[in-house]
């Protein structure tokens, strides 16, 4: 049950005064809430900018394209012509020079009335250059002394949508505000000096600024909410790490006869950060607590291996593991990296994808049933209903951050007590770690192995793409492989597979069938047959979507043509870059960008030129774009955050991991005073889910 202090946070939008069914549809737009929005929705929009009242400046002085206030002595007024369609004039001035307001569609009485000739006003409102002149269209305020008087001094501007203007906005943040009473204290008191800021006197000091700071994501009022919600994320978690870990495992032991096999039989040694991963997660499997490990690795680290020798533990103790993949690409790679060092090991191996149908999928459904497959590598089809183990124990899910959390869940509720190992091969900055995979232990592999050479990255105009396809010919008459990447026109796999078939069909004019293209929209025989192509040399240039971005390994490819390379995030660059530099051929990265680059476009390619180091480049990312983006997270069923700001707040997140392992060691159950103000807390952040969790909620 809800604590009944929330009740007015929790009440619909709808019923603030002024917010009537006309108004409410812009406002659900805005909030994005499409079964109602609530008040708390609303004072969880907070601003993106203020307006400073107290800088006045001339109107000659006035910064074009920012938000000013003017005092202005109004002039001439000048109607359109009857039945035309021009804006309608007004001239202001003061002693610095002249500027005009431009009003469309307006009722000429109205004007007149705001603006009277002779009379002061002041106006707010942004400054724009037309024709070298300085105009101002529809000023957000026009008031006269009085009116002036009553203006807060700070105001903070909103993100708006069509049908919404900064005044109602305002005003139904001031009724929403009226409403929100205090909540209980849930923060401990020496946390912040004396007391924190209350929760409500926080909304407020945000909302209401006495000081430009007070909107921004650094004011006392808005870190004091960044905290909050970074704590409700962190409790969340350890409630779920204590319920799903805890005193709930199998323990798997084996005998190292399966291990070693592996091991023989691998061309190359681990690599001292393999090793490391691997004695934690044995350590882990054969305790009694279950294991939940985040395995991240740079590209081409070799996570693989550690995934098939701890699979191999499990094995050696009688029981199944399965590796679950984003895509069919990786989930047969992985077969094709897994398959002949799983043989000479002894180990039974099969692929599960939609693709398998009839009496083959029976067939390996009742393999899987009685044990006769030991490891069991697929797609999403590894988690339907009629996919059965006979013991499974341990859950490997390759790309984490392309399933949603309750996909790994599904997966490993196929099993008693599953052990689950996550893998990612984009390197998380760690702040997001702590924040989304909180409730893991994590293993980072940092070493790649011995053999893989530098890649040169360089970046050159769209401008010269003629010289880039020359220069590629050469290469391809000298028999070397390349990948061309098509643009991310849009979230969209319509526009992306247009402009791929695109640049395929002009490449093929080029260079005639070593061509071959690769798309998401493929049937799953034709991306195979197209994979193999490049991967056998019967064609050497591959056109493809980023749906070669993790997983697929031909080491005989050795140039990566990226185009738009301004429209991809940091860590996807480092992945698609990562498709090259696996044989021992020097390679070299092309970032095909449009001009003009904008600045975080220009920093971002700059970055991937300096470093090839993938935890580095995930930092910089996460500066750059902003956690949801990082992640790939905003379709992936991510919690994104309301109020926190990683790249800004990352300092509060350690404290509020360590309060939160605090207060879960000391009131598991949430019963003490303070346990029942944080229960609130996890409503108010949408962390309810955990309540469930708890022994008396």
């Amino acid at each position: 049950m809800r604590p009944e202090c929330l009740n007015p946070y929790f009440s619909a939008l709808a019923d603030l005064s002024g917010i009537g069914p006309k108004m409410l549809r812009p406002f659900t737009r805005l909030l994005g809430r499409q079964e109602g929005p609530r008040v708390l929705d609303l004072l969880f929009h907070l601003p993106s900018g203020t307006v400073d009242r107290r800088k006045r400046p001339l109107i000659a002085e006035a910064p074009p394209g920012e938000t000013v206030t003017l005092e202005v002595k109004v002039g001439q007024h000048r109607p359109p012509p009857a039945g035309s369609r021009a804006p309608y004039r007004v001239q202001v001035h003061d002693d610095s020079g002249d500027l005009t307001l431009v009003f469309f569609k307006a009722d000429r009485g109205y004007v007149e009335r705001l603006l009277p000739p002779g009379e002061t006003r002041w106006l707010s409102g942004r400054i724009e250059l037309y024709d070298g002149m300085r105009q101002m269209a529809h000023p957000e305020r026009v008031v006269d002394a009085a009116g002036f008087a009553r203006l807060p001094s700070v105001e903070p501007v909103y993100a708006l949508v069509e049908g919404l203007g900064q005044g109602h906005v305002r005003r139904a943040m001031g009724a929403a505000l009226a409403l929100a009473g205090p909540l209980p204290e849930w923060q401990s008191p020496g946390r912040n000096g004396p007391a924190p800021m209350p929760f409500a006197a926080a909304l407020t000091s945000i909302h209401q600024p006495a000081e430009p700071i007070d909107a921004t994501p650094g004011g006392a009022g808005w870190r004091r909410l960044a905290y909050d919600e970074l704590l409700a994320g962190q409790i969340a978690l350890a409630l779920v790490r204590a319920s799903n870990v805890r005193g709930v495992g199998r323990p798997s032991h084996g005998d190292g006869r399966l291990t070693a096999r592996l091991r023989a039989a691998l061309p190359f040694s681990l690599t001292g950060a393999q090793e490391t991963a691997l004695a934690a997660i044995a350590r882990d499997i054969g305790s009694g607590d279950r294991m939940l490990r985040l395995l991240q690795g740079d590209v081409g680290s070799g996570k693989t291996v550690v995934a098939l020798l701890s699979a191999a533990i499990v094995v050696e103790g009688g029981r199944q593991a399965a590796l679950m993949a984003p895509t069919e690409i990786l989930a047969r790679q992985h077969l094709k990296t897994i398959a002949p060092l799983a043989a000479a090991a002894g180990l039974r191996v099969a692929l599960l994808t939609g693709r398998e149908k009839g009496r083959v999928r029976e067939e390996l459904l009742g393999a899987l049933r009685s044990g006769a497959i030991d490891i069991v590598i697929g797609t999403h089809a590894l988690f339907q209903e009629s996919v059965d183990f006979h013991d499974l124990a341990l859950a490997i899910v390759d790309e984490q951050h392309r399933f949603g959390v309750h996909q790994r869940l599904a997966l490993a509720s196929k099993g008693e007590a599953v052990d689950v190992l996550v893998m990612t091969a984009t390197p998380i900055p760690r702040t997001l770690v702590l924040t989304f995979f909180g409730d893991m232990d994590v293993s980072e592999l940092r070493e790649k192995p011995a053999g893989r050479t530098p890649i040169e990255t360089r970046a050159v105009s769209s401008e010269r793409i003629g010289e880039v396809v020359e220069r590629l010919g050469a290469a391809l008459r000298e028999g070397r492989r390349a990948y061309w990447i098509c643009p991310l026109v849009e979230e969209s796999e319509s526009s992306d597979l247009a402009a791929a078939e695109a640049r395929h069909d002009e490449l093929k004019q080029h260079f005639g069938d070593r061509v071959g293209l690769v798309h998401g929209k493929m049937k799953g025989a034709e991306k195979d047959a197209a994979m193999a192509a490049f991967a056998s040399g019967q064609t050497r240039l591959l056109v493809a979507t980023t749906v070669v971005e993790v997983g697929v390994d031909v080491p005989e490819a050795s140039i990566m043509v990226i185009e738009h390379a301004e429209r991809f995030g940091l860590a996807q660059l480092h992945q698609l870059r990562g498709r090259v530099g696996r044989g021992s051929v020097a390679s070299t990265c092309l970032l095909m960008y449009r001009p003009p680059l904008g600045e975080v476009a220009k920093a971002r390619l700059q970055a991937l030129r300096d470093s090839e180091d993938g935890f580095y480049l995930a930092e910089q990312d996460l500066k750059l774009r902003g956690e949801g983006d990082v992640l790939g997270t905003r379709q992936s069923g991510f919690p994104g955050f309301r109020v926190a700001r990683p790249e800004l707040h990352g300092d509060l997140l350690e404290a509020a991991r360590a309060e939160a392992a605090r207060i879960v060691a000391a009131d598991p159950d949430l019963v003490t005073a303070r346990g029942q103000a944080l229960r609130a807390l996890l409503y108010v952040f949408e962390r309810d889910v955990a309540v469930t969790l708890l022994g008396a909620g």
